[in-house]
Order: C-alpha cells, then structure tokens, then sequence
C-alpha cells in the first residue's frame, strides 16, 4: 500500500503542469496576506515547505534575502524553476525535500511558510517539529491549509470529497486541532483565523475517475436540508457550488 507521500508524488507529478495556472494556488489577495503576516525583513532567509510550483515562495522572494523552496515532487519543481526563470527571479533556490526530514542544519531559518499542502503530510506533528527545528529562535511560521468547521459532520464528508478527489489527502485539519498541534510543537500561536469559499464542485472532480465523481454527487445528494446549508449547496449557471473551508495561522518559535 503507498504511503501519503508516495501517492502525492505520484498524483502531483502527474498534475504539475495545471498547479503553474491555478487559481486557488495564485489568488493574489491570500498570497498577500502570507507576506503580511511573515513580518518578512530584507536580510532574513526564508523557507517554502511543500513549495509546489513555488507561487508562495516567489511573494515571499521579494521581501527577504533567500528563499529556499521544497517539494516532494520532481515535476513541481521542474515548472518552479521554469517559472522563475520565466520571471527572473534571483533569490530562490528549489529542491527535493520532505516535510518530515527538511535537509537544513538547526535555526537556518527566520521565516518558513506553508501553503496548501499540509492535508497530504501523513505526519503533521512530526513536520511541525521539523519546521521549529529549522527556525531561529522568534522565527516566524505562516500557514495557510484547507481546512474543516468545529462540526463533526462537515468534518467528516469535506474529508471523504478530498479523500475521493486526491488519493494522497491525509486531513484536513479544525482551526482547534492546529492551534494544539502547534502549541505541542513548540510554538506560540499568534493567529488563527478560519475563512470560507465557495468553490464549482469541479474543483474537486476535475481529473478523477467517474466512479469517485458518481459517489461525491450521491454524497451531497443525501443531504438533509440543515447539511445542505452548511454546505451552502447552491446551483450557480447549471453547476452545483459548495463551501470550502480554510485556515490561516501565524505563529512564533518559543
């Protein structure tokens, strides 16, 4: 059976090509945000946990002195460092890495950011140690995650749609589960702020098999009037939308 992080090699090397373009993955006013709350500074050295096609990395580029960013995947960074040529990027350097052993000597770090990645670790505690391990003593952690309500329902049918979507996903995870996993590992949380969008259910069975779009359409057709509200099911131009659910946080190393 493959683990986790064997499946998203596999499904992202596969998918890299769509994350250069992705609007979820480029929304400018979230990644302006993540720059925000770095409180990044001009001689800092960041890291880009998970950095895909590296869209975080590059917000972050212009505001520190390096970035270093770190993939799982070959074929995200293969479009990471065309991107950056593409966009004449000097200070950001990609390479092969997994959350849970970062290849970085301790507190080689005053940023490290994670964005949209940290439902596929199939050890969040652990890559959250990892990433304290690598911060300077006051190093900052921005992460920005998809996420699920303090509600046991939305809980568990946003986790089976992702599980059907992306093989690879692990959890997503209540604002309450990372507040304590955070505070476990060492850190003193500064912000925890949950938000929602409203997303075409394509966003979710684009490029999977018709058997698992077949079985998230029976999962949200057996929802109750309540559930269907939670959900914010809506029909918008013939096309089914729903909530998705997302976290920001900011946090210190102690």
């Amino acid at each position: 059976m493959e683990t986790p992080e064997f499946a998203a090699r596999r499904v992202f090397g596969e998918r890299a090509a769509t994350y250069t373009t992705s609007s979820a993955h480029t929304d400018p006013h979230v990644l302006e945000r993540v720059v925000a709350l770095s409180h990044a500074q001009s001689n800092w050295t960041a890291l880009d946990i998970a950095t895909g096609t590296g869209h975080t990395a590059f917000a972050v580029a212009p505001h520190v002195a390096r970035v270093a960013g770190v993939d799982l995947t070959p074929e995200m960074l293969i479009e990471a460092r065309r991107l950056s040529r593409r966009h004449g990027v000097t200070n950001v350097a990609f390479g092969l890495a997994d959350a849970r052993w970062l290849p970085f000597l301790d507190q080689s770090f005053e940023l490290a950011t994670c964005r949209r990645a940290a439902h596929h670790f199939s050890d969040l505690r652990r890559a959250l140690r990892e990433m304290r391990r690598v911060l300077r003593p006051g190093g900052r952690l921005v992460v920005d995650d998809r996420s699920v309500p303090e509600d046991d329902f939305a809980d568990a049918l946003m986790n089976e749609l992702d599980r059907l979507h992306d093989e690879s996903h692990v959890r997503e995870y209540r604002p309450s589960e990372w507040t304590t996993y955070l505070e476990e590992a060492g850190f003193c949380v500064e912000m925890v702020d949950p938000y929602v969008k409203p997303r075409p259910l394509s966003s979710l069975t684009n490029g999977v098999s018709a058997e698992y779009v077949e079985r998230m359409y029976g999962l949200l057709d057996v929802l109750n009037e309540a559930q269907r509200r939670t959900f914010n099911l809506d029909k918008r131009d013939g096309e089914l939308w729903c909530n998705h659910w997302f976290v920001m946080l900011a946090a210190v190393k102690m």
